[in-house]
């Protein structure tokens, strides 16, 4: 059974979906600490004028130290934001009708507030079908995993019944590939090779959301 697991942030680019597409089971962790200025809330657009980054407002008092799950959306007119600004970059794309409904869907269930985590969930799981992948999804908070770094994957492996677990590119600087391989578990790195695709708006620019493909 191959695992892996990752936040889940905001419309997240291809290279996270890829990570999800070559696992049987994917981890949510959404029990660790909220990331300021991190991917938890936005991602880039690609607009006429270039890379263009949407942002979802989150409470801004003491939203330091709380847990991903706990954090909340602020209420206002972001939604609207946000879809006028897709709708001004891909409305010429040919695949807008198809993903424009969907996408606004999802953004007005959270115009008036709500979990920052369940927008992030329900957006994962409307591209996931997207891109036909079907996959088993667990949250990090169901289960008592411990340790920190490569203790926490090793013991997140155990628990799951794991027999691979792909890191993602950073996890060679901290993946103790022997206790792993000691216990039947596989490492593996993931080697991300962002693809070129039809694109609007002048020369290809890659590690946008995966909206834009």
């Amino acid at each position: 059974m191959i695992l892996t697991a990752h936040q889940v942030g905001y419309m997240p680019w291809a290279g996270f979906f890829d990570k999800v597409a070559r696992a049987d089971v994917f981890v949510c962790f959404e029990d660790v600490q909220y990331e300021k200025r991190g991917w938890n809330n936005r991602n880039y657009i690609k607009s006429h004028d270039g890379p263009l980054l949407l942002t979802v407002p989150v409470e801004s008092q003491n939203h330091l130290g709380k847990k991903l799950r706990d954090v909340e959306i602020v209420q206002g007119n972001w939604e609207r934001k946000h879809m006028r600004s897709i709708e001004f970059a891909y409305k010429k794309a040919p695949y807008f009708d198809q993903h424009f409904a969907g996408v606004g869907a999802i953004l007005d269930l959270y115009a008036d507030g709500g979990k920052l985590i369940d927008l992030n969930m329900d957006l994962l799981r409307y591209f996931l079908r997207a891109l036909g992948l079907q996959k088993q999804i667990v949250m990090a908070s169901d289960y008592k995993f411990t340790g920190a770094k490569s203790e926490l994957v090793l013991d997140m492996c155990r628990k799951l019944r794991a027999t691979k677990y792909i890191f993602g590119g950073e996890g060679e600087g901290y993946a103790e590939k022997e206790g792993f391989r000691r216990e039947g578990i596989e490492p593996i790195f993931q080697k991300y090779e962002h693809p070129e695709y039809s694109q609007l708006h002048g020369r290809f620019i890659s590690h946008m959301s995966i909206l834009d493909l």
